[in-house]
């Protein structure tokens, strides 16, 4: 048997079941308020005066954090830290209007959190979302490393008129998905590149095609906001999904419909290097995105518009696949979910 997610310490499918658990008890306090979309979709939507809805989503980028520490490298953490938040609110038609960050440590370290800080900023200019306040909290007795040691995570609040989310209903057979190119593993599934890599490499061994180890896994996470928002103001859109924690199961989180994937991009090679580490194919489709950071759901007729639009914001798109009466998530005709 391959190496798995559960093998790297993270079992999907129990952190399934803790999710219900608690999403069954926040569930409780929507009780009286004009909550229109609550736990289980990318972002919680609340209506507003004006006929908006006020959209809020928190994330974090999880073991990315050890990889920066291992490379002494925190500049660009924060940019991984603005997608995850950012990438997650649009899939819902939302536009980002305000971001605030938290960081926790075990000590205080001005010069690292100034290095953080500036990937948070540029994180937010490519977002153009503000960042309007954050938390640094500093708590020896919380981390057990005696060096340095930190976690880095966001909260992002959006906007969108009530006749205009996105949340998937309006998916149907026929339409395409097209998927937007990723710039790596972006921010997930670092415990099994950690568990399958590290047993063999450094994270500052160089491999031909990838260059050093430690440079592939921290490239920042894609932003994808202005061209979703573009792709949203031109295109009829029935579905959009972050691939992240999951990666294609979680589209399901849009409709329960058939999500047939046939025409996946060649992934990148350093999740080549890791499948070729032990790592089964069908676990690498439910872990890492595959080289498709973003997927995006339309009629047949808005696919090439789609395509279109992500060239301009020099994105490499493609149809992946489409959508199927055959309940379920397909790669290469394997069920995923």
């Amino acid at each position: 048997m391959g190496l798995t997610y559960k093998d790297a310490g993270v079992d999907v499918e129990k952190i399934k079941k803790s999710q219900s658990s608690i999403g069954k008890i926040i569930a409780s306090t929507h009780m009286g308020q004009k909550v229109k979309s609550g736990f289980g979709h990318y972002a919680g939507l609340v209506e507003i005066h004006g006929g908006k809805l006020l959209a809020t989503h928190t994330d974090g980028v999880g073991t990315k954090v050890i990889i920066a520490n291992l490379l002494k490298k925190y500049d660009t953490i924060g940019i991984d830290c603005v997608a995850m938040n950012v990438n997650d609110i649009i899939c819902i038609g939302a536009k980002p209007v305000s971001f605030v960050d938290y960081i926790a440590a075990n000590q205080n370290n001005e010069p690292i959190f100034v290095e953080i800080a500036k990937g948070l900023a540029a994180g937010a200019k490519k977002a153009d979302v503000p960042i309007v306040g954050g938390e640094t909290a500093i708590m020896p007795d919380l981390f057990l490393e005696k060096k340095f040691a930190f976690d880095l995570a966001g909260m992002v609040a959006g906007l969108v008129e009530k006749n205009k989310t996105i949340l998937g209903n309006k998916i149907t057979d026929g339409d395409r998905i097209v998927g937007i190119q990723s710039t790596g593993i972006h921010s997930n599934g670092y415990s099994l590149a950690r568990k399958a890599l590290l047993k063999k490499y450094s994270i500052k061994d160089t491999v031909k095609g990838i260059g050093r180890i430690g440079d592939a896994l921290l490239t920042p996470t894609e932003i994808y906001v202005r061209p979703v928002l573009e792709i949203i103001s031109k295109c009829q859109v029935h579905g959009l999904a972050n691939i992240t924690g999951g990666a294609f199961t979680k589209l399901l989180r849009l409709k329960t419909a058939g999500f047939w994937l046939d025409s996946m991009p060649e992934p990148p090679k350093i999740m080549q290097l890791i499948e070729n580490m032990g790592v089964k194919q069908d676990e690498m489709y439910k872990t890492f995105n595959m080289g498709v950071g973003f997927c995006v759901i339309v009629p047949k007729r808005y696919s090439d518009q789609v395509i279109a639009i992500c060239k301009k914001h020099n994105l490499k798109s493609q149809e992946v696949g489409h959508i199927t009466n055959k309940k379920g998530v397909f790669v290469n005709s394997k069920k995923l979910a």
